[in-house]
């Protein structure tokens, strides 16, 4: 399965999503711009997209707040990170509000991107101070956290969030 990202106006973005009304897409915004995400086994309808490789997938793509974790991994990091991320606990799946996760390759970047789905910010806001959010990232900071090997990370990982825009 792939995903495929694009950037726009609204409007422009809604148009595409209407003429390919069949494609299974999520379009998205914040603040800046809106994004549309194409997930598929198939080919990209966008002309320049930013491609993905699902490597994990749980949940189908909705709600209605996104989270991406983009982490740029060396070359070198690709095996250790996604070795790290399929050892991960999965307990997020069993969070109220959550909806799905798509732990995504890139492909024409450095960058992965772990894209989560929930109900509202809310669930997603509870998520952060639970206690399966602690046992996700109690590593973290720790001599066994990933974020030690510093080699494999060229450049520091940012989060980006967006609220859906409803089909309609």
């Amino acid at each position: 399965m792939y995903i495929f990202m694009t950037n726009g106006t609204i409007d422009y973005l809604q148009r595409l999503r209407s003429q390919y009304a069949n494609e299974h897409m999520l379009l998205v915004y914040d603040e800046d711009h809106g994004m549309l995400i194409h997930e598929t086994e198939g080919t990209s309808v966008f002309h320049e997209p930013r491609p993905y490789e699902v490597l994990d997938a749980v949940g189908p793509l909705g709600g209605s707040f996104v989270v991406c974790n983009n982490i740029p991994v060396t070359d070198e990091g690709r095996p250790l990170f996604e070795h790290r991320f399929q050892q991960r606990a999965r307990l997020i799946e069993k969070e109220p509000g959550f909806v799905s996760i798509r732990v995504l390759r890139p492909l024409k970047s450095d960058t992965y991107v772990i894209m989560t789905t929930w109900e509202n910010e809310s669930a997603f806001r509870r998520w952060q101070q639970s206690k399966a959010y602690e046992k996700a990232h109690e590593k973290r900071g720790t001599e066994k956290g990933i974020d030690q090997q510093r080699s494999i990370f060229p450049r520091p990982s940012y989060v980006t969030t967006y609220t859906v825009i409803k089909e309609g």
